[in-house]
């Protein structure tokens, strides 16, 4: 028996909650019953009216180690027994500190030598169009153009939008003339004339797969072939690992599958275990050594956020770095993708028919299950 009031609850949301990517008029049609989700446990979800799912895309590639990961509400609740959040502006906050020496740690034989915070895959973005519009300002150069991928998608504000997500819902406006242009592959790029070229100040991709393009898969080598191009033409390489960051694709991000190190890279999603939203890009020192004085005299960044640094994010994304190294995330997750393409492919399938024999209070299963179906593995 349920103590929540379900009907009260839907009667509640379609009088005063607008859904994103929704036809609201189907939304709040008296026969849709949508679900309220309540609770969840490793791999499952409750609804209000106790029935159980399993979290089979994540939470959109939000969730890594499961719901309700000891070590990660752990962290999460020191934090708040100490303060939520504090400004970033002028201040610095433990929590933010750690987070960046321990990211930057995984980059440590690279160039990435900096972190910068935003709320969101899409805010990173912008925070990466910002810093490579601004270094190209600095260096009196006249790029100002961004490439990104047909099919692509790297958010919904309104810079990153321009990159993908504008053309593939048909939301772009004329009167907004961001300064993109899209490309179908590697080659179109390799077609580009010397005046185009001298244009543009960076590519953005997704490595390896495109997630709301249907989770297309880039042919092998693309991301080195980009990678290649930007070195030749002195453009900056932006790689969007929002969705495929922390495990998705089997290493710990997908640009390592080809030896790739791009001038800016973007993380969310994944990383905070999917409790809080907080976003990092990681820029080079090349382009943050040009950035060397103050906004008034336009050296400095001019951009950042109300919760930029946010404390409660950054214990969670700290404690979530920790459980995989503690529990040994990405070695057992290579053994699980074998399996599973022995077993027919579906690492669903496997769940279910484990999970009756699984303790459903001991959690540790349940949340290497979550962390152990990447992106392009959910049927």
């Amino acid at each position: 028996m349920s103590d929540w009031n379900t009907k009260e609850l839907i009667e509640a949301d379609k009088q005063f909650v607008w859904h994103p990517f929704t036809d609201m008029r189907e939304w709040c049609a008296a026969e849709h019953e949508p679900l309220v989700l309540v609770e969840g446990r490793g791999a499952l979800l409750c609804d209000s009216r106790g029935r159980e799912y399993i979290d089979g895309n994540s939470s959109i590639w939000t969730n890594i180690h499961g719901h309700n990961h000891p070590h990660i509400n752990a962290a999460i609740c020191r934090q708040l027994d100490l303060v939520a959040h504090t400004s970033f502006l002028g201040f610095t906050n433990p929590a933010a500190i750690e987070l960046a020496r321990a990211i930057l740690a995984l980059f440590s034989s690279t160039p990435l030598y900096r972190v910068f915070f935003s709320d969101d895959g899409s805010t990173g973005i912008e925070v990466a169009l910002r810093v490579a519009d601004q270094y190209w300002q600095l260096r009196r150069s006249k790029r100002h153009r961004f490439i990104a991928f047909r099919s692509g998608y790297h958010g919904d504000t309104a810079g990153a939008a321009s990159l993908g997500a504008a053309a593939m819902f048909q939301t772009r406006s004329p009167r907004w003339d961001f300064p993109t242009m899209q490309v179908p592959d590697i080659n179109a790029l390799e077609a580009l004339a010397p005046g185009e070229i001298a244009k543009i100040a960076a590519v953005v991709i997704e490595p390896l797969i495109q997630g709301a393009a249907g989770m297309r898969l880039w042919p092998s080598g693309t991301l080195r072939a980009v990678r290649d191009w930007c070195s030749r033409t002195d453009t900056l390489l932006i790689v969007d690992e929002v969705m495929t960051g922390f495990g998705r694709t089997g290493r710990m991000f997908a640009c390592e599958h080809e030896g790739v190190t791009p001038d800016m890279m973007v993380l969310g999603k994944g990383l905070t275990g999917g409790y809080l939203p907080l976003a990092i890009t990681l820029i080079s020192e090349k382009l943050f050594s040009a950035f060397d004085g103050s906004v008034a005299d336009g050296k400095a960044l001019a951009y950042g956020h109300s919760y930029t640094g946010n404390a409660l994010g950054c214990a969670a994304a700290k404690a979530s770095l920790e459980a995989f190294e503690n529990e040994g995330v990405l070695e057992a997750l290579q053994s699980k993708i074998r399996a599973s393409w022995r077993e027919g492919g579906s690492p669903m399938r496997i769940y279910c028919r484990n999970r009756d024999s699984a303790n459903r209070n001991g959690r540790g299963r349940l949340h290497r299950s979550a962390a152990s179906w990447p992106a392009n593995q959910t049927n």
